[in-house]
């Protein structure tokens, strides 16, 4: 196989039979193959220095980034180490307030307390005072009005019980107690009887004791004796005929003259046939004492000295003065109808009152 020309490295391979690129390679010479490395190596220096620039413009960009970063992780770790102080000082001023706040509120409920006690006590007080003043004003009115009604049993007149109940009416009314109500309605219905009870009969009864009394003179005693003429027991003589006979006439004088001497009767009680003319006298003014009597006994209110003695003046009036004479008649009839009078009335009761009393005092 003999050696190939110069001539023949340069010429095109066929297509029939291509070239292996090693060999074609190798078919080269010293000096191209020294440039070609040349130029590789400076290729591959300049690829290094490129990249290596690139790497450190990356590296310095990467630096300047991360010195950024640096700085503005410094700022914010100044600004959050600003603001965790700024917090710490916050939150122990919060804490300062806080416990100003409790301690003022401790002392607020503290002073709270002792104003809802302070007001406790002044309620307390004040309705014992309240009550107390209720108990006073219940046993003032009690009192005055036990003692007015004493002065009224004593004397008979609803005047001072009326008084008492309208001065114990005046002192509630000003007191102003609901409680006190009850016994104010008690203490004007009490009031209002009595006015009805003292006016209801006293005007008519005292008007027949004083008829009574002008016709006790006229009254004819049991020892008065017939007379002639005209008087209180007068004795008339029986009228002659005209057509009489003279001695018919003088018949019937001599026997009017006879019985004007003799009086037969029957005595039931010769106590008041022995009772002397003069002492007639002062037994009308006796009975005119006890009419009187029972006249001021009915104004005072005492009805049962005023039925004791008009039971005596019936008494007297029965045994000493003729019951067969129409003014002795009319006279009882009279008096019948005034002790009826002063039964129907009766002793002033203030029951209601004395019971508000009870009850208020008792504090319900």
């Amino acid at each position: 196989m003999s050696a190939a020309s110069p001539s023949d490295d340069f010429s095109p391979p066929s297509a029939a039979a291509p070239v292996p690129a090693t060999l074609a390679s190798a078919q080269q010479s010293p000096e191209s193959q020294a440039a070609a490395a040349t130029m590789l190596s400076r290729i591959g220096f300049g690829l290094l220095a490129i990249v290596a620039l690139a790497a450190l413009v990356m590296a310095i960009s990467l630096w300047q980034k991360v010195g950024g970063m640096q700085e503005q992780l410094a700022r914010q770790s100044a600004d959050a180490l600003a603001q965790s102080l700024e917090a710490r000082t916050l939150a122990r001023q919060a804490m300062d307030t806080v416990r100003d706040t409790a301690a003022r509120a401790a002392l607020t409920e503290t002073r709270v307390a002792e104003v809802a006690l302070q007001r406790a006590q002044l309620e307390e007080l004040m309705q014992s005072l309240s009550r107390s003043r209720d108990e006073n004003l219940v046993v003032d009115i009690e009192s005055a009005v036990r003692l007015a009604l004493q002065q009224t049993q004593v004397t008979g007149s609803v005047e001072p019980l009326l008084a008492a109940l309208k001065s114990g009416d005046l002192r509630i009314a000003r007191a102003a107690q609901p409680r006190l109500a009850p016994l104010q309605r008690a203490m004007q219905r009490d009031a209002d009887r009595l006015r009805s009870s003292a006016s209801a009969d006293s005007g008519e009864a005292l008007q027949k004791l004083d008829e009574l009394m002008r016709s006790v003179d006229d009254l004819p005693p049991l020892n008065a004796v017939a007379t002639r003429g005209s008087g209180l027991n007068a004795w008339q003589p029986e009228p002659i005929p005209a057509d009489a006979a003279w001695w018919e006439r003088v018949l019937l004088t001599v026997r009017a003259e006879a019985r004007s001497l003799v009086r037969v009767g029957r005595i039931e009680r010769p106590e008041a046939v022995l009772l002397a003319p003069d002492q007639t006298y002062f037994l009308r003014e006796n009975l005119k004492l006890k009419l009187l009597n029972a006249r001021l006994s009915l104004l005072s209110r005492q009805v049962e000295a005023a039925r004791s003695e008009l039971a005596t003046v019936a008494a007297s009036l029965n045994r000493y003065f003729d019951p067969a004479s129409r003014r002795t008649q009319a006279a009882a009839t009279l008096l019948q109808q005034l002790q009826a009078l002063v039964k129907t009335s009766e002793a002033p009761r203030i029951d209601d009152t004395l019971s508000a009393l009870a009850t208020a005092a008792a504090g319900r």
